[in-house]
């Protein structure tokens, strides 16, 4: 292992991981220890073997958190989504594995498409700082975002305010569509959620040193094992070749 790869990434001696504890598609179980675990503290673990050192998860509740820690001597890798505004403090890799992101709509809508959901007027309740949230922040035209705390208080604020869409990871939408009766799940998604490993500007031989590992992870079909072992297969998908 390359020393100068090992000091960037790991300049305490561990590996110090930026959790985000909100995503419950990644983090969905307990160790034997009780420490977290799922998919993406698993893809920490096996970065941290394949680095020669331990890891120590630093837990956030929300993935805008981990973001904003960027700046702090707190984390040495971060495992959250990739975005622009995420990008201007943190170097991501390529995506280990996708999320798909849509459309909750309420009984009796007139949208029947993305597309129509955005039109001036229309207000899409949405987790504030999630991934999916910031896309739409920069890409939606004429509708409005009406940000939450947490995917539950978006839920609570679409339907009470009767709000024309709800936004949202698909495998959580689909278990909200159960608490409102004749609501409809758009099957077209608006974006992916790309999950990452990212990690601080500067370290550009840490960084390819990532990339490699993600793509490696991918393809010799650990990625997809991981789903299947935490049980989240038809919820993660692993990335197409073209990522």
């Amino acid at each position: 292992m390359n020393q100068q790869i090992k000091d960037q990434l790991a300049p305490t001696g561990v590996l110090r991981v930026g959790l985000n504890m909100s995503n419950f598609l990644l983090v969905n179980s307990q160790s034997d220890s009780g420490a977290p675990d799922g998919v993406s503290p698993a893809i920490a673990r096996a970065l941290g073997e394949k680095l020669g050192v331990n890891v120590e998860l630093i837990l956030f509740k929300g993935p805008g958190d981990v973001a904003d820690a960027a700046t702090g001597d707190v984390w040495d890798i971060a495992n959250i989504a990739a975005e622009p505004e995420r990008a201007r403090s943190i170097i991501f890799s390529p995506p280990y594995c996708e999320i798909q992101a849509t459309y909750l709509l309420p009984p009796d809508s007139p949208l029947l498409s993305v597309a129509d959901v955005d039109v001036t007027g229309n207000r899409i309740a949405a987790k504030g700082r999630a991934a999916f949230e910031l896309w739409l922040s920069d890409n939606l035209k004429q509708a409005s975002v009406v940000q939450a705390s947490s995917h539950e208080a978006a839920f609570d604020i679409f339907v009470e305010q009767n709000l024309e869409a709800l936004a949202g990871l698909r495998p959580k939408l689909i278990e909200q569509q159960t608490a409102l009766p004749g609501s409809l799940l758009l099957q077209e998604s608006f974006t992916s959620v790309r999950q990452c490993i990212g990690c601080k500007p500067g370290n550009k031989e840490a960084a390819a040193f990532i990339e490699m590992f993600v793509k490696e992870s991918v393809k010799s079909g650990l990625v997809k094992s991981l789903i299947d072992k935490y049980q989240v297969t038809g919820k993660l998908s692993v990335p197409s070749a073209r990522n």
